[in-house]
């Protein structure tokens, strides 16, 4: 019996008007893997990842969390369900602290009269958390957790963002496009982030334009056209030539030539 996917979706179905931005489209993210998707402007994988991640409310269709329905409200409902997205606008604050950052809209309060009562914040905890979250992902370029965000290179404020998604998400993370505007040192800094990510346990859905990035760390990839799932393929026995060519509709995804 085949093991039940961390993250599934079945047949959704989401429309805006006479645009029908996903098909019946599935998914299936599976335990200890980075699963690419891909697919052209418009074929409706980022409506895709707006499901599964809360942001969007399918039409009709099932979201699958551990084999069990789920049925997200809210991002907030992804997040407590606890599944963990990087969107491409990091969704830093860059006038706030790295520490600051790491726990937005989770800060720690102090557990004694003037935590119960006044609210105050345990900022110490929360510096020392993010502290050690960043080393263990061997983010040792950041010496000081008290540095606000917006003082950071593209390179450092991805690893803040991923840093954070690592430590509270429980299940799965989603990044998007992570690797968008940085240079390749940066680049190369963010692919080995995801690849300790998925030694730590967490599967990894990673959303990319970058087909080098793609066939470096992808465990499989998902082929998403005109509005739904049309191959998911493995990065060793297809070329990237092969990808672009099934995902333009230039080449026969893998299930037709078999038919």
């Amino acid at each position: 019996m085949s093991e039940t996917p961390v993250l599934e979706a079945r047949s959704l179905v989401k429309r805006y008007g006479r645009v029908v931005a996903l098909d019946h489209a599935d998914f299936e993210l599976r335990r200890n893997e980075i699963l690419a998707v891909i697919g052209d402007n418009g074929a409706g994988k980022s409506t895709l990842i707006k499901a599964l991640a809360g942001a969007v409310k399918p039409d009709a269709g099932e979201i699958l969390l551990d084999g069990q329905p789920v049925q997200f409200r809210s991002p907030m409902d992804a997040r407590d369900a606890g599944i963990e997205t990087v969107f491409q606008n990091l969704a830093l604050s860059p006038a706030l602290s790295i520490a600051d950052n790491m726990f937005l809209g989770r800060e720690r309060k102090r557990k004694d009269i003037l935590g119960r009562y006044l609210g105050l914040l345990d900022r110490k905890t929360m510096r020392d958390e993010a502290r050690q979250r960043l080393s263990e992902l061997g983010l040792m370029t950041i010496q000081n957790i008290g540095q606000l965000v917006e003082t950071l290179s593209g390179g450092q404020r991805q690893g803040v963002a991923i840093a954070r998604a690592a430590a509270f998400g429980s299940k799965l993370v989603i990044m998007d496009e992570p690797t968008a505007a940085l240079g390749v040192k940066e680049s190369r800094k963010v692919l080995e982030l995801m690849l300790d990510v998925k030694r730590r346990g967490l599967p990894i859905v990673l959303i990319s334009h970058n087909m080098p990035h793609v066939f470096e760390v992808a465990d499989r990839i998902h082929i998403h056209r005109l509005g739904r799932r049309i191959a998911v393929i493995n990065p060793k026995d297809y070329s990237m030539s092969d990808a672009v060519a099934i995902m333009t509709g230039a080449m026969r995804p893998p299930e037709a030539m078999a038919a």
